[in-house]
């Protein structure tokens, strides 16, 4: 869904970042690791310390570089293969630690194991809605789609975990959890399901193949 105003984000509001960066003589790729290290010391320093505002704040000044360093490439023209798979590991990496910082917060200021599992649970599933689609494409198959997209699982845990902290309600940021949970194993589900329609019909068209050529050959 977030995806749709990703044109707006990256023309307008950061490209004063892109161009600056460029400038500066700065490659996409270092972009891409300082956003990643930004991300992951805000969530692993401040949440397992309950400063849960603080954390939010800290991450979402560097998530945006998922966009600029997209863009950077584009204006340089070095868009890469390397540097698909940099940007992808390096998110997995991001994503990890935003939820990890949530385990921690969860395994002491905010002592409960529910939510702590519910963390757990939502780490492990946002890798594997990753993983289905890369493996689906080096498969030659399709498996995007789905209701929780990188983006979108980012911007409802940091916003329900930010206005939770400012107005003293957690249950926004447990809400968040419970949706994401839903939303991660639906995704998996649709995505799976998608492959499966395809290598289906893939080997029914190979199994269809397999006796015209003979017949041809007799």
């Amino acid at each position: 869904m977030l995806d749709r105003f990703k044109g707006f984000w990256q023309g307008v509001v950061l490209a004063p970042f892109v161009t600056l960066f460029i400038r500066l003589g700065i490659s996409p790729d270092a972009v891409t690791l300082v956003g990643t290290l930004g991300v992951a010391a805000g969530a692993l320093i401040f949440f397992p310390q309950g400063e849960l505002l603080i954390g939010v704040l800290f991450i979402t000044a560097f998530v945006f570089s998922d966009l600029v360093d997209g863009q950077m490439a584009r204006r340089l023209g070095r868009s890469s293969k390397f540097g698909a798979f940099w940007d992808s590991t390096l998110d997995r990496i991001g994503d990890g630690a935003v939820f990890g910082g949530l385990v921690l917060y969860f395994a002491g200021p905010g002592d409960s194991m529910l939510y702590l599992s519910l963390s757990l649970y939502c780490v492990v599933m946002g890798s594997v809605t990753s993983y289905a689609r890369a493996r689906a494409e080096s498969l030659g198959m399709d498996a995007k789609g789905g209701i929780a997209e990188r983006a979108d699982r980012l911007v409802l845990i940091l916003v329900a975990t930010g206005l939770g902290a400012i107005f003293g309600v957690p249950v926004l940021m447990y809400a968040a959890l419970w949706i994401l949970a839903v939303a991660n194993t639906a995704t998996v589900v649709y995505r799976v399901d998608k492959v499966r329609k395809q290598a289906v019909a893939a080997d029914a068209a190979a199994g269809a193949q397999g006796p015209t050529q003979n017949r041809s050959a007799g």
